[in-house]
């Protein structure tokens, strides 16, 4: 299995571009341009090759270009995938939000959009995410159901079924008198479902903690201690099953509390993501600016390590205004992690100088206005 590259991207009516096809020649692609030009629509582009609704986690409304709503837009991409190449197309067909994206995999229709996690893994991070440390705990949860979907593409739907059972019980507990079988059988999919997505959380933090044992502070970027808290924090050495049991009877046993809350105070989707510094054993959201951005990074490396790792393949990375705060050797440690990984990255920024240390590693682009043009290499000019 060779690496994970894009070799074409073409856009139509996204954003703000009303038709792109631009060339990749399978190095890294840096963006650079005013902001506003559209170097972050790319990235969002390129990050609908993946599950889910892309970084920005958009309407797919709000993505398709002014004007031509009734259209749709549409994404499509070459590459060398995980299981060799690939045409992917993917697009919305008119303006209505709630409308599902559709998928075609070298011209066929998919069934899902989870197919895609057989020929490519993409990972983000974004100025948007800076606050993950310090934000809800939803974003937290958000992050983590990602970072676990890239090795397990059943989590994505055990959480939506989830969900939708949950939604289901909040419903039936605002009568007045729920049909008690019925709530039961919500509660015990709820059951079966929740501790799943519960034990998938764990076991990615399990891997991540055993690879940041593994590498020692051997990077220059922090390593962080993940764990979760607020949902069965003592109960997690027992059986599945028991656990099922458990939560089942937490659910039984709130129902009233639930009814006159209008929603389930106890299960997964009220875990929190805890994070620290391991190397200063601080929380990460007291840590500095600088530190947080830092240990930000190191996760996101680390997760894309374990992905190359599990999977045979690095996945495709966007790191969006990557260098704004990172000094000039850190800036160089990172151009050299992330190349090591072997895959392809798309980062962007407005000052082109930023990334002259990726040398030839990189295919330099000019963003401006919905157009790209090609710069020359750093070494070439």
């Amino acid at each position: 299995m060779g690496p994970v590259r894009l070799s074409r991207l073409k856009l139509r009516a996204f954003r703000n571009y009303d038709a792109l096809d631009l060339a990749l020649d399978g190095r890294h692609v840096v963006l650079t341009g005013e902001n506003g030009a559209g170097k972050t629509n790319l990235l969002e582009a390129v990050s609908l090759l993946s599950p889910g609704r892309g970084l920005r986690r958009a309407p797919y409304g709000e993505v398709t270009r002014l004007g031509r709503a009734d259209d749709g837009f549409t994404v499509f991409a070459a590459l060398d995938g995980l299981d060799g190449p690939v045409e992917i197309g993917t697009g919305t067909g008119g303006v209505d939000e709630g409308a599902s994206r559709k998928l075609r995999l070298n011209g066929t229709p998919a069934k899902t959009v989870d197919e895609l996690l057989d020929h490519l893994r993409v990972l983000w991070l974004t100025p948007s995410m800076d606050g993950l440390f310090t934000g809800p705990a939803a974003d937290r949860r958000r992050f983590l159901d990602r970072m676990v979907l890239s090795l397990d593409a059943a989590h994505g739907r055990r959480a939506a079924d989830y969900e939708q059972a949950m939604r289901g019980r909040n419903r039936l507990l605002s009568d007045p008198r729920p049909d008690p079988a019925w709530l039961t059988a919500l509660e015990r999919e709820m059951a079966s479902l929740g501790i799943a997505m519960a034990l998938a959380r764990r076991e990615m933090i399990g891997l991540l903690t055993a690879l940041a044992d593994r590498d020692g502070g051997a990077t220059a970027f922090p390593s962080a201690d993940l764990a979760l808290s607020g949902f069965l924090d003592s109960a997690w050495h027992r059986p599945a099953f028991d656990l099922e049991e458990e939560f089942l009877d937490l659910m039984k046993a709130g129902r009233f509390r639930d009814a006159a809350a209008g929603r389930t105070l106890d299960g997964p989707h009220r875990a929190d993501l805890v994070i620290r510094h391991r190397e200063k054993d601080m929380d990460a959201g007291r840590c500095s600016t600088g530190e947080q951005k830092a240990l930000l990074v190191g996760l996101i490396l680390a997760h894309a390590r374990l992905v190359a790792t599990m999977t045979g393949a690095a996945p495709v990375l966007l790191l969006d205004e990557i260098a704004a705060h990172l000094d000039a050797g850190r800036r160089r440690a990172l151009f050299d992690l992330v190349d090591g990984l072997g895959g392809q990255a798309f980062m962007t920024g407005t000052d082109r100088s930023m990334f002259d240390a990726l040398g030839t590693r990189a295919q330099f682009l000019t963003v401006a206005d919905g157009h790209v043009l090609s710069q020359p290499d750093p070494e070439a000019s």
